[in-house]
């Protein structure tokens, strides 16, 4: 009973300690369709399930959603290029009934409570060890020619020109459609080596190699075109959709590279032929987000050892660290064992200048609150609302000031009003708006993230009146697609 008292103390002081919050930080959540949870659910109860996240991560704090559209060369949208996933319907190419599109829904939902919505695109992977039948329509039923077997899977060959042609057709028409904020790309490149299978390649290296001699080195050029093209392909159509890859945990261990980390896991590098490293320092992704899903102290993989690694050798594009919830409270704080991990990880990202935020796997375990980790969320490390890291390399120039800023009383209440400033084009547009307030005895600051109100793509907000006694001043800026921020306008009033 001592120590369950004890835990409940710690977990309680963690919880209501005063942490600084960075004023911009990405705070994303993946929500996965391949785990089969949305199969076969009626358009209302996958409605209602999806509408109770997005309300429950907006609580915790959350600003961007990552959501899988493409599992398997299919879609969770209305695409004329790949039939309709199974991981929606049951069945491949089986359009939902009563109809609708689910990315649509989610850029909707996502926009209306002021999160980013990012299409998480798996690229090569053309069908998954559980999937049994494909549609007529499937790519790899009218091009078997173009994938090749791998454990159970079917895999669209990255050294084909045709393939990466294609799956930019597929990117391209995504990002014309619908307005996403971002393309995410996860940790499935070259298939994950499993003992007794070998990638069927070696033909064609021999006949193909581009002038390369080490088949390894072949490979990772296959990858990197393919990065490099589908970046291109992105800005030339959206230019502030962001591209962002979530690679696997481990770059290269220390023993294969001595700029490597302190490890001995399986590599992006050299085991499934991602050269992350060289997409950030290239610019040819817009974030990155390493899956350092392991505890601190693991023996082979240490948290600790990663975060450290990533933030020192992944900073010319911003960083954001992908997250485990389940194993984050499975194990103890090695140095306050009444406690779980997240207080002991939250201090390293707070010590990691090149951090610029997390994303959660998966978004139902923070939803479930499993370990107190939402809670923890919404009360401490989340509490106030966080604006995106900023991206100069896509647009650095901030919105013209909002005009007009008063209150005014109506029939719903006292009301702050303001107007969108004057500007044409994605660059000079604001989108969203900051509200800050401060008591009359506190000196202004837009950089005290504890002081934000709200973010909002409204042109009001309804103010707390009470006796009209109380001054404060409230403060104003717009932001832009890239959340760049305008200069303030105040308004001192009383409530």
């Amino acid at each position: 009973m001592k120590r369950i008292y004890l835990s409940v103390i710690v977990m309680f002081m963690a919880m209501t300690a005063v942490v600084a919050q960075k004023k911009r930080e990405f705070r994303g959540a993946w929500i996965q369709c391949v785990n089969g949870q949305f199969q076969g659910m009626s358009k209302d109860v996958m409605q209602k399930t999806l509408s109770y996240q997005l309300d429950e991560l907006q609580k915790d704090g959350a600003n961007a959603i990552i959501f899988q559209v493409r599992p398997e060369c299919d879609a969770l949208y209305a695409s004329s290029y790949e039939p309709w996933s199974r991981f929606l319907t049951g069945v491949q190419g089986r359009a939902p009934q009563p109809y609708w599109d689910p990315l649509q829904w989610m850029v909707d939902q996502c926009h209306r409570r002021g999160m980013e919505l990012h299409a998480w695109i798996n690229p090569y992977r053309a069908k998954t060890k559980g999937t049994t039948g494909l549609a007529v329509s499937h790519v790899a039923i009218k091009h078997p020619e173009r994938v090749f077997g791998y454990d159970g899977q079917y895999i669209m060959n990255p050294a084909l020109d045709e393939n990466r042609e294609y799956i930019c057709r597929v990117v391209a028409d995504i990002v014309r459609r619908y307005d996403v904020d971002g393309l995410h790309m996860d940790d499935y490149f070259y298939p994950y080596p499993v003992a007794g299978e070998i990638i069927p390649d070696e033909k064609q290296f021999r006949s193909n190699s581009n002038g390369i001699s080490n088949i390894g080195d072949w490979r990772r050029y296959n990858v990197n075109m393919f990065v490099k093209q589908l970046h291109d392909t992105i800005t030339a159509i959206k230019p502030w959709v962001k591209f962002g890859v979530s690679p696997f945990g481990i770059y290269r261990n220390k023993v294969n590279d001595p700029n490597g980390s302190d490890t001995r896991g399986l590599q992006n590098y050299d085991d499934l032929y991602a050269d992350v490293l060289l997409w950030v320092n290239n610019g040819w992704i817009d974030y990155c987000v390493p899956q350092i899903y392991w505890q601190i102290g693991h023996p082979t993989a240490d948290y600790k050892t990663l975060i450290e690694w990533w933030n020192r050798y992944a900073s010319a594009r911003p960083l954001y660290i992908g997250e485990d919830v389940e194993r984050t409270v499975k194990y103890t704080d090695l140095q306050r064992p009444a406690s779980h991990q997240m207080p002991a990880k939250m201090a390293l990202h707070a010590k990691s200048s090149n951090v610029d935020g997390m994303v959660l796997w998966y978004a139902k375990a923070a939803v479930d609150n499993i370990g107190n980790y939402g809670t923890m969320l919404r009360n401490t490390y989340w509490r106030y609302p966080a604006l995106q890291p900023l991206m100069p390399f896509i647009d650095h120039k901030a919105p013209k000031k909002v005009r007009k800023l008063k209150p005014v009383w109506t029939e719903d209440g006292y009301l702050l009003f303001w107007t969108a400033p004057k500007g044409r084009g994605w660059q000079n547009e604001a989108r969203q708006y900051v509200v800050y307030r401060f008591a009359s005895d506190e000196k202004v600051n837009t950089n005290d993230a504890s002081k934000i109100v709200t973010i909002t793509s409204d042109t009001f907000l309804k103010l707390p009146y009470n006796n009209g006694r109380t001054p404060y001043t409230y403060v104003v800026t717009a932001l832009d697609r890239i959340h760049n921020e305008s200069k303030a306008v105040k308004k001192k009033l009383k409530l």
